[in-house]
């Protein structure tokens, strides 16, 4: 049986729901050292995008650990996730439905992050800021590489 389906577009968007702009930089990184996603999207060939999703990503990173970061659910936080969780989405998709992944990633990104939004509150109500936000980027980071990693690499017969 094929795992091709939609299932890297809903694991992408779950990471999308906490972190909005980890699914972009770990579709970027990839695409960088000239490797290729499932769904054909041009404009993550331009490498100005490429470098700029990177560095957005990374930012996030940083950004998140401060005391003025609004919760993920304000109305730009939630913008960014649609934006990036489609982007990905799409892109894990299989050819020729990258708009059903496009779906597929955003429904899944915008519900999960009132979710992981409790649970983040939760952890910064038994931990702090940082150190929750630390463990929740260790998380969402290594589960976006994953996901890229395991759509992008040869599938005999998977």
């Amino acid at each position: 049986m094929k795992v091709r389906g939609l299932l890297f577009s809903a694991l992408i968007g779950a990471v999308a729901s906490a972190r909005s702009m980890t699914p972009m930089a770990t579709i970027a990184a990839p695409r960088l050292l000239d490797q290729h996603t499932p769904g054909r999207l041009v404009l993550l060939n331009l490498p100005l995008v490429r470098v700029g999703a990177l560095a957005m990503g990374i930012g996030e990173l940083f950004g998140d650990k401060m005391k003025t970061a609004p919760d993920r659910t304000v109305l730009l936080g939630m913008l960014a996730r649609v934006m990036s969780a489609g982007i990905a989405g799409a892109a894990l998709a299989p050819r020729g439905r990258e708009s059903a992944g496009a779906i597929t990633a955003v429904a899944t990104a915008v519900p999960l992050a009132y979710l992981t939004l409790v649970g983040r509150k939760r952890a910064i109500a038994r931990m702090g800021q940082t150190r929750s936000g630390l463990i929740e980027d260790a998380l969402m980071v290594a589960a976006g590489v994953t996901i890229v990693a395991l759509a992008i690499r040869p599938r005999n017969g998977l």
